[in-house]
This record gives structure tokens, sequence and C-alpha cells, in this order.
């Protein structure tokens, strides 16, 4: 008798810890998807990069669908008229024209954005002026912008064959 309640003990001891570690992962779960759900606003101060890229990496992940690769291609273009900015935004340009004249694999991501909406237009025209017709097809460009900027930029893109996700910031 004393071995069956040692045994009904022990059943009814695991029953209760399985069941603790099905709602401590249940629980774990709906934190991670609450944690997924929580917006990162746009960042009023133009200058705090780390808070654009929060902002814009976002924004990415909410337009990868179709993309085949294993990571995007992802450029924060900056804002500000200093001479640091405007050589950062020159590295960036200077990247994405790479980018551009050695082609990309269809199934790729490239994304471009910036707290300057007009200046991340800017840096897409420029880099994507010579390319060559139909050289981005099967290629998602995801460009962050203002409404103010599309047309601009999709002039520029429509040539490529990408496909063009314009995101309003």
């Amino acid at each position: 008798m004393r071995k069956l309640t040692l045994i009904a003990t022990t059943l009814a001891l695991t029953g209760c810890l399985a069941l603790s570690a099905c709602n401590n992962q249940q629980n774990e779960g709906q934190q991670q998807a609450q944690q997924q759900e929580q917006q990162v606003s746009k960042p009023a101060d133009p200058n705090d990069s780390k808070a654009w890229g929060a902002y814009l990496g976002q924004m990415v992940q909410k337009n990868m669908q179709g993309m085949t690769a294993p990571q995007p291609y992802a450029y924060l273009v900056p804002a500000g008229d200093t001479e640091e900015a405007k050589d950062a935004r020159d590295r960036q340009l200077s990247n994405i024209q790479d980018i551009v004249a050695r082609g990309v694999l269809p199934g790729n991501l490239l994304a471009i954005g910036g707290p300057d909406s007009g200046k991340t237009a800017d840096v897409v025209t420029t880099a994507f002026k010579d390319a060559k017709a139909g050289s981005f097809k099967g290629v998602i460009v995801v460009v962050i912008g203002a409404s103010a900027d599309q047309q601009r930029v999709e002039d520029v893109l429509k040539p490529t064959n990408a496909t063009i996700r314009y995101v309003q910031m």
C-alpha cells in the first residue's frame, strides 16, 4: 500500500510539473508575441541613428514577404547637412551603386530608408539612374519615405523590373 501511495504521489507531482512546464511555455510564447506586436514609433530626432535603425528594421520586417534570401540588404540614409552626415550618405550611395552595378540575384531584398525622405529619394534615384533595364527582375526593393518622393523613386526603379514596395513613414 505504501508503494502505491508513493507511485500515486510521484505521478501527481510529475503531472503537475508537466502542466506547469506547458503553462510556462505558453506564457513565454505569449510574451514573445506581445513583444513582436509592439510597434516602434517613428523617431522624432533625425540624428538618433539607433532609433531610426530600429524603426526602419521594423518596416523592413513587415515587407519581407516573397524574399527567399537569408537576409536583406538594408541601408540607412543619414539626415542632416553636416560634413559627417554628407560623408555617411556618400558612403551609402557608393555601397548601393556598387550593388546596382553588380546586380542582385532574384529573391533578395534591398531596403533603403532614412529620417529625411528627400535625401533618401536622392540616394535612390542617383544609385539607380544607370541601372540596366530588367536588371532587378525578381528582386524586392523597399524604399521607406514620404509620399511626396514616391513618384520619382518609382520612376527610376520601374525600368529595372524590381518588385517595388514604397512604404510611407
